[in-house]
């Protein structure tokens, strides 16, 4: 039997919103990039549609908003986003499912390879070469540091990787998110299942040991817990509005129910 032939990787689909492209400006935009300029393109279309912004705003330049143009979003989220109050019995609910959240002195033993993103990067080339490494690592972690020391970016590599033990103010905030305060069902050891994205790049992670800290008692982190399901809540509600506004106007280019939060902050 003749083998099908290697067909070449397809080039993302146009960006754009109610058909106004948002991406002449840059053909290298990132997955992330793109969701962040549909969502924005889509805010920024209601706060219009809802007399908040005049026709005349100026469309955004290399993605931003011109400042009226990000203060009638404000507006308008204030005035679309009802998000209840979460009572006490769900606060404690919560607690109890995410106990690991909220606890002092929590430390991991990891190592990784960096996978930097700089001025210039093919991004897309780059996540390819960093998920055949976590494949692969996920297969034989025991070449974790031959693999390090081949592949990353970090002087951490001429080390096999190793970052030591660290805690939440060891690493920067996008490492300690994945690293710490994971519920059960995420607090893995060995090489993590997903690239970790960062300020500085995709890395390969391996937690080699884990000390969990102490955890506080409800009462000790009350206001934490609330603030963290209104955040929820309303990211929650953000999301659908977001679905909603899409139905009305289409986005090409990009799939905004794949996202992972709806904002980039």
């Amino acid at each position: 039997m003749t083998p099908n032939p290697i067909l070449p990787t397809p080039t993302p689909a146009s960006l754009s919103v109610a058909g106004q492209r948002l991406d002449e400006d840059r053909s290298d935009l990132s997955e992330g990039e793109r969701h962040q300029r549909a969502r924005l393109a889509l805010l920024r279309l209601a706060a219009i549609q809802d007399g908040l912004l005049p026709d005349s705003d100026p469309a955004p330049h290399d993605g931003v908003l011109s400042e009226a143009a990000a203060d009638a979003i404000d507006l308008w989220l204030e005035q679309h986003l009802q998000v209840p109050e979460p009572d006490e019995a769900a606060c404690r609910r919560y607690h109890a499912a995410h106990r690991a959240r909220y606890a002092v002195g929590e430390r991991v033993q990891a190592r990784h390879i960096l996978f930097a993103v700089t001025p210039g990067t093919d991004v897309k080339a780059l996540r390819g070469r960093a998920e055949q490494a976590l494949l692969s690592l996920r297969a034989e972690p025991q070449r974790f540091a031959e693999q390090a020391a081949a592949l990353s970016n970090c002087p951490s590599g001429a080390q096999g990787g190793e970052l030591g033990w660290l805690g939440e103010a060891d690493c920067a905030p996008e490492l300690a998110r994945e690293l710490l305060g994971q519920d059960a069902d995420r607090a893995h050891v060995g090489v993590l299942p997903r690239l970790v994205h960062s300020r500085f790049g995709l890395h390969v992670v391996e937690v080699l040991a884990r000390e969990p800290g102490q955890h506080l008692e409800f009462e000790q982190v009350r206001e934490a817990v609330a603030q963290a399901m209104r955040q929820s809540a309303w990211i929650t509600a953000l999301r659908q509005q977001l679905l909603v506004l899409a139905a009305r106007w289409p986005v090409q280019g990009v799939a905004l129910e794949q996202a992972e939060s709806p904002l980039m902050q």
